[in-house]
């Protein structure tokens, strides 16, 4: 009976190893390697999508400011700070970006002209720009991560002026939210999938102002653009 077991254990055996050899010879008998993968290529970067950020940079406004009755005329040359917060959407499709963008910017721009001589009084003329927003269509080109476009559309800005006579102390002012258009192009660069960073520059033309005359009930009026360079960042969803 024992031997008997012992044989049943080694025949068992003996075809359980001719069983590997023959798969091993299957196979080829040699080593088995792990399939190769493909290697792992990222997306293509899409500007696609909405994105809120902030912005700052220099700003410098042209205003001219003219009394009707006597002819005389001021140049406010003057140029500040501007900085503020923008919102839009961007659409890609193939390498074109399509998007409106949303902006509003405080200033610092603000001059005062020199004296001039009138009938006897010394008259001077200044103004100040306190905040201006846009409403624009952007459109651009994309190259992965790079994005060029230009913009255009519309500008409210808060502007005043004012006519002081130097030599019996009245003054005439006029304070308003101005109305224009705004054109600019800029360059932006996505450093990862969330963050962008941008150059911009802006011009902004502005419809003229009108304020009643500080000599008499004539009219004064200033005529104003601003240009702007901003750095901005922003954040895409």
């Amino acid at each position: 009976m024992r031997n008997l077991f012992c044989k049943s254990v080694t025949s068992l055996s003996i075809s359980i190893m001719i069983g590997t050899a023959v798969q091993a010879a299957d196979l080829g008998g040699g080593p088995v390697y792990p399939y190769p993968q493909a290697p792992y290529a990222p997306l293509p970067f899409s500007w696609t999508g909405f994105y809120v950020g902030a912005n700052l940079g220099g700003a410098w406004g042209n205003s001219t400011l003219t009394e009707d009755l006597t002819g005389a005329s001021w140049d406010t040359n003057a140029s500040g700070v501007a900085g503020g917060f923008q919102a839009g959407y961007n659409y890609q499709f193939n390498n074109i970006v399509l998007g409106a963008e949303w902006n509003i910017d405080w200033t610092s721009i603000g001059a005062t002209g020199p004296g001039v001589l009138v009938n006897g009084d010394l008259l001077q003329g200044s103004a100040q720009t306190d905040w201006l927003t846009t409403v624009a269509g952007r459109l651009g080109f994309a190259a992965d991560n790079w994005l060029f476009y230009g913009k255009g559309g519309w500008a409210w800005v808060q502007n005043s002026a004012e006519i002081a006579d130097l030599t019996n102390g009245k003054s005439v002012s006029v304070s308003n939210t101005n109305s224009g258009w705004v054109a600019g192009v800029g360059t932006e660069y996505a450093f990862s999938r969330n963050w962008t960073g941008k150059i911009e520059y802006d011009y902004v033309g502005l419809d003229r102002l009108s304020g009643v005359g500080v000599l008499s009930s004539e009219l004064f009026t200033a005529d104003r653009n601003i240009q702007m360079v901003t750095f901005g960042i922003n954040y895409k969803f």
